[in-house]
């Protein structure tokens, strides 16, 4: 697994905003460090110095999540590689 950064807050929309340590890909999957599903990468923002992630949960409270860090879960099919000619 590979830290994405701590849960600064949750949006309007029910999106938690985190500050990221390492940028994930749009579409990877985020768990905690219980291994619980708590959504996927819906949006990567800000700077590139300093970048944001925005999180479409899946979970019923998100904001009891605010303060804990987050990871990406390695899919189980791996990347497609491409194929010497």
């Amino acid at each position: 697994m590979h830290r994405i950064g701590h849960v600064l807050h949750v949006s309007k929309t029910k999106n938690m905003i985190l500050k990221a340590e390492n940028i994930p890909r749009i579409g990877d999957e985020v768990a905690n460090e219980k291994l619980k599903h708590m959504g996927t990468v819906f949006d990567v923002f800000g700077s590139t110095s300093s970048p944001y992630v925005a999180v479409k949960t899946n979970i019923q409270s998100p904001e009891q999540f605010v303060n804990q860090v987050l990871y990406v879960v390695p899919s189980k099919g791996g990347r497609n590689k491409r194929k010497k000619r």
